[in-house]
């Protein structure tokens, strides 16, 4: 959710019921941040104080920890301050950030796109692994998603968040389902009205098939699923993209091996979920397709459970 996801549809995930989040390098100079923070933290307290009764998800950020990133002390800086109730680290060890905010009484998860990175992470005490299985919008790991959790689970029994492909109810279940807990969705919120993408980058979701997807380094040093309509866009072929040498944890922004192209800023990222997508709608109203899509799902699955088992569906 690089450069798409702000305080607009983090709120409204939050007041919708679902964990909204926003990567810490959205919020650009380190001041941003700040406001950011402090203005999630003080309207959602304030909705919350309208109707003690309303189920208002908590929000997260989402930080680059790995040591070449210049702003990560004064990031640091800024969970001590707000102290949101999640933060998700990815890109490096979460240690600092474990020891942070779990003084506060917060909850870490860790973005993990391999069952090594998952180890460390839990050695590291976080108390969530999200797994970025293969078919993930942008930076994404190459396992199955349902392996990865039988891996994952072969040692870890805390939460397990699935990421990868899911743009459906559906797909939530199959989640739970596999022995994730929790899943996570990037591609599916981008189309959000209250998303930052352009108008041209959610009429390409909405036009585009997982066909439309390339998984390429060419752009950010690491591999990731792009929408190769943007590429070409941009006056690239597809087919002939170099790999970027340098991998730039500082700005995922700078020039990318190919002209003067900038990744997530020219080249847009969506993952194999993107099918599902075909419609441009608020937050509210994607959560209310999900929501109705879960329990048509559920429903099929009880009937089909009453056939093979012989006790009769809920």
């Amino acid at each position: 959710m690089f450069l798409v996801s702000g305080t607009k549809l983090v709120k409204n995930c939050c007041l919708n019921g679902v964990i909204g989040s926003f990567p810490a390098p959205n919020a650009r100079p380190i001041e941003v941040l700040d406001q950011w923070m402090g203005t999630l933290n003080e309207e959602l307290k304030l909705e919350q104080e309208k109707d003690p009764e309303r189920k208002i998800a908590p929000w997260a950020m989402n930080m680059v920890v790995h040591s070449s990133y210049s702003r990560l002390q004064d990031e640091l800086a800024l969970v001590k301050k707000h102290k949101p109730q999640l933060v998700i680290t990815s890109l490096g060890s979460p240690k600092q950030v474990v020891e942070i905010v779990h003084e506060y009484g917060g909850l870490v998860f860790s973005d993990v796109s391999d069952v090594k990175f998952a180890r460390k992470a839990a050695e590291a005490g976080v108390d969530g692994l999200i797994l970025v299985a293969s078919g993930a919008g942008g930076h994404a790991g190459q396992i199955n998603s349902f392996a990865f959790v039988d891996m994952v689970r072969s040692f870890w029994d805390g939460i397990i968040v699935l990421a990868g492909s899911i743009s459906t109810g559906k797909g939530i279940l199959a989640a739970q389902a596999a022995g994730a807990d929790l899943a996570y969705m990037g591609t599916r919120f981008i189309v959000a009205t209250e998303s930052m993408a352009n108008d041209e980058y959610r009429q390409m979701l909405v036009e585009s098939t997982q066909e439309d997807i390339i998984l390429t380094d060419a752009f950010s040093g690491v591999h990731a699923n792009m929408l190769k309509p943007s590429i070409e866009k941009a006056g690239l072929d597809p087919e002939k993209l170099v790999r970027k040498d340098r991998v730039d944890f500082d700005d995922m922004q700078k020039e990318s091996a190919v002209k003067n192209v900038k990744a997530w800023r020219d080249i847009w990222s969506a993952g194999h979920g993107v099918g599902a997508i075909d419609r441009i709608e608020s937050v509210a109203e994607i959560i209310q397709r999900l929501e109705i899509e879960y329990n048509e799902a559920l429903k099929r699955i009880n009937a089909s459970a009453a056939i093979f088992t012989g006790i009769p569906a809920k």
